[in-house]
């Protein structure tokens, strides 16, 4: 799409831009169809793309633990939310491709291991707690950012983060009773809610991004309303909410400098241990290699459904071009 995506080079660049963020700041969406800065489109293709991969990972997981449900209405609620995040990575991968990049494209990146997806689906579940676990703390902190990129300049993902956004909603509910339920329950239950917020509080903060000064994408971001706040700030609120909610609960979180601030009005954790954040990102968390492999391993054995509707579309065109 020539000319469509302006560059910095172009003659009419910089009255194109001028013209293009003023319509940001007056809060108009931007569209696939409308001229857009080819950064603009970059940044978009790169964060839509990792947030659909993000999904569709985010299945393996959880989707580990429905043969082990311990009640019919627990496996029902797991297989629906599991099928949510496939839908998910489908409406976001429709976004991206409205950019002009082919969903083989990204899916090539994925599984090249070039392109990344949230670093917290690289942790591994080790109980039933952990699944309500990721429904209270990792979906609660993705609705922190999604609800965030609802308001996003560009059109296509803005309206995809509405519909995401409200059953993601569900999925933290669900997650958050499950986890309360258990802290109630018997002291085994208890113990394993316990341990199992104690190993997902640290990776659910480190989920929401790099810390400011790390996180060279961010003016960017904030500057064309892709992002109207830092990951900081996203965090801090993630913290505020959850953290006294879990402390209610009976609870207790694996930092010892978290407190309160009557000041701030805000919850204060301790260090983030950021070489572990890059570790995990730069592929060498503890599940890396074995989400990987399973999406190559699912991408190969589903390559006779993408063979059979290739082969239905040119027989149905073939018919057209008949009649």
């Amino acid at each position: 799409m020539p000319g469509k995506f302006g560059k910095p080079t172009d003659p009419d660049y910089e009255t194109r831009l001028a013209e293009f963020e003023a319509r940001i700041a007056r809060g108009e969406k931007i569209e696939p169809g409308d001229w857009m800065p080819e950064e603009y489109r970059r940044q978009l293709v790169r964060m839509i793309s990792q947030h659909a991969h993000s999904e569709v990972v985010g299945m393996l997981p959880e989707g580990a633990w429905i043969t082990r449900a311990p009640s019919l209405k627990r496996k029902m609620i797991l297989i629906a939310k599991v099928q949510d995040e496939a839908g998910h990575g489908q409406y976001l991968y429709h976004a991206a491709e409205t950019l002009g990049v082919t969903r083989e494209e990204m899916l090539d990146a994925l599984l090249s291991g070039k392109a990344k997806y949230s670093s917290i689906f690289n942790y591994p579940t080790l109980t039933w707690a952990d699944i309500g676990t990721i429904g209270w703390l990792v979906d609660g902190a993705a609705i922190k950012n999604q609800t965030m990129l609802a308001q996003c300049s560009y059109g296509p993902y803005s309206r995809a983060m509405v519909r995401i956004c409200a059953e993601e909603t569900f999925h933290h509910k669900q997650g958050k009773e499950m986890v309360i339920t258990y802290a109630k329950g018997t002291p085994k239950q208890r113990a394993m809610a316990q341990d199992a917020i104690n190993r997902w509080w640290w990776p659910a903060l480190m989920m929401l991004g790099p810390h400011d000064s790390d996180s060279p994408n961010t003016p960017t971001l904030v500057r064309w309303g892709i992002k109207t706040k830092t990951n900081d700030q996203v965090r801090q609120e993630f913290i505020n909410e959850h953290a006294p909610e879990i402390l209610e609960a009976g609870l207790t979180l694996p930092d010892p400098e978290l407190r309160y601030d009557e000041a701030t009005g805000n919850w204060i954790h301790g260090p983030i241990n950021w070489d572990e954040f890059w570790r995990v990102v730069n592929g060498n968390g503890p599940m890396n290699k074995e989400r990987l492999e399973a999406r190559r391993r699912a991408h190969a054995e589903g390559a006779w459904v993408r063979e059979a509707l290739a082969a239905y579309a040119a027989r149905k065109q073939q018919a057209a071009v008949a009649v």
